[in-house]
């Protein structure tokens, strides 16, 4: 009875990928078209990429904001780790991506990229923590992990990757790796997994590299992007930018616990969101019903939140993109990601059903233009600037979709990845979610300025009662949609108005 229902769901969301294939095969083929990324010449000052200056001039400004975004990893090592072979292969890691030997030094008040040479090495730190009692092993890894992830890079003098190898027993080993965003993201990652398995695997059976030769590096990208944006191409995506984002409100007012301090300290929490396989489940299909993505559904759903919670009708939420679109940079270690600005408004009081297919139009068409870099978007928009939020957006949303690269396997090892502590919030709030096993995991990062935990808890619950009445029915308002659960509701409306009983004669003698 169910079964052409169930065909016409897949029909649409076949459609719709049919569409988004042709969108990529668009993408690609205008890549193509584009001039070819040719090698910079070395003997002239490598510029920088323009999310780099960004985040250069950001680290120049604010230490904590440079803090901020540090990008550290926690491996645990169990079993017998060849020492020499592992060292020699985060070396031959470095050597092979200039971007992790790059230092970004001034020249006539310009910051330019310094490459250092191809044996500078990885600088790894070895600790030995094998004659501390086992008890004191886990409080020791975090305390040095901790450290590890707060202590600054100084982006001129040292390199922008470092490590510290903590040796806890003869087979237990703990590696702490911590890379500065302004060479690498969450691609990069997955790029690091795989040379690290296959390099390593190599080293340990004495076969020879498997790695085949880079064609190009993140400098020579840099220095293509500059001329790229010279064409028409980058002029008319700002104008459509320009349009899309006219008169957008500057901030986001959420309610806050503390009022918004003149600068960012980028001090920051999170706090853990799970979303159970029903949920999730019901909100994919709700994504097959109007031809839309589980991303778009999850956007329409936090942009409806956010807008509830600060009681505007019109919210711009940032979402970063790979941008990883040239087949030459696909495995690169080096910071391409770029971040979209997507605008929700909520003045006509849409249903879900109409608040889907504008978050679906919306999102479209900012992936078709997401070759602009976000510096670009903010420098055509000029908005009034301030040291204590973001431009343009102060939430962020992110689905993770970049490729895992694998599961990083070393011979004669199990690994545990383990998420080191690092309080530090680049916005706002972060709402940031990934597909595992039918559920969606995730965070909310917030900033502490700002928010209390105990707040961002409601938060988190108020987004989970709202996506489960955001699957029931599509023709509701998304206004009217409840934020709280139904034993939330009882307990505000009810028991928490609820008339006091009549005072004993032994209470009323005790108040006395």
């Amino acid at each position: 009875m169910n079964k052409p229902l169930t065909d016409l769901h897949q029909l649409q969301q076949a459609i719709l990928m049919q569409r988004l294939q042709k969108r990529v095969r668009q993408a690609a083929s205008q890549a193509r078209s584009q001039p070819q990324i040719a090698l910079a010449d070395r003997q002239q000052p490598l510029a920088l990429s323009h999310a780099q200056q960004r985040l250069w001039f950001l680290t120049e400004l604010d230490q904590a904001a440079s803090i901020a975004y540090h990008i550290p990893a926690q491996l645990r090592l169990s079993g017998r780790l060849d020492v020499a072979a592992f060292k020699a292969t985060l070396n031959r890691i470095v050597a092979r991506h200039e971007s992790l030997r790059t230092r970004f030094v001034k020249v006539d008040g310009v910051p330019v990229q310094q490459i250092d040479a191809a044996d500078v090495g990885l600088a790894l730190t070895q600790t030995d923590l094998s004659d501390l009692p086992a008890g004191q092993h886990a409080s020791a890894v975090q305390r040095l992990s901790d450290d590890e992830a707060i202590r600054p890079f100084d982006l001129a003098n040292d390199a922008p990757i470092r490590g510290q190898l903590l040796r806890l027993g003869a087979e237990e080993h703990v590696l702490l790796l911590t890379q500065h965003h302004i060479v690498s993201d969450g691609w990069s990652i997955g790029v690091l997994v795989r040379e690290l398995s296959a390099l390593y695997g190599a080293l340990v059976q004495q076969q020879p590299d498997p790695l085949p030769p880079l064609a190009i590096q993140y400098a020579d990208y840099a220095a293509w992007q500059r001329q790229w944006l010279q064409s028409e191409v980058p002029q008319t995506q700002a104008g459509w930018w320009q349009q899309q984002l006219a008169g957008a409100p500057a901030l986001l007012e959420l309610p806050t616990d503390r009022v918004r301090p003149a600068r960012q300290s980028y001090a920051g929490g999170s706090v853990p969101l799970l979303l159970d396989t029903t949920l999730t489940a019901a909100l994919k299909a709700l994504a097959q019903r109007h031809g839309a993505t589980l991303f778009m559904t999850l956007l329409a759903g936090w942009a409806t939140l956010l807008a509830r919670l600060a009681g505007q009708d019109d919210v711009v939420i940032g979402t970063p993109v790979a941008n990883r679109q040239r087949p030459e940079v696909e495995g690169l270690i080096g910071f391409f990601v770029n971040t979209l600005a997507l605008r929700v408004r909520f003045e006509r009081d849409p249903t879900v059903a109409e608040l889907l297919a504008q978050v679906k139009s919306a999102t479209l068409g900012a992936h078709d233009r997401q070759d602009l870099p976000f510096e670009q978007v903010v420098e055509a928009l000029q908005p009034a600037r301030s040291m204590s939020h973001s431009p343009l957006f102060q939430v962020l949303f992110s689905l993770d979709n970049a490729p895992a690269g694998g599961a990083l396997q070393l011979p004669g090892l199990s690994i545990d990845s383990v998420q080191p502590t690092h309080n530090t919030a680049q916005f706002d709030l972060t709402l940031s979610l990934a597909d595992s096993n039918g559920e969606l995991s995730g965070s909310l990062r917030y900033a502490s300025d700002l928010f209390d935990r105990a707040s961002i808890e409601r938060i988190g619950g108020h987004f989970t009662t709202l996506l489960r009445a955001l699957v029931a029915d599509d023709h509701a308002r998304v206004a009217s949609l409840p934020l709280l659960s139904p034993d939330q509701r009882q307990a505000l409306l009810h028991d928490f108005n609820a008339a006091p009983a009549p005072a004993t004669a032994a209470e009323e003698q005790g108040a006395l």
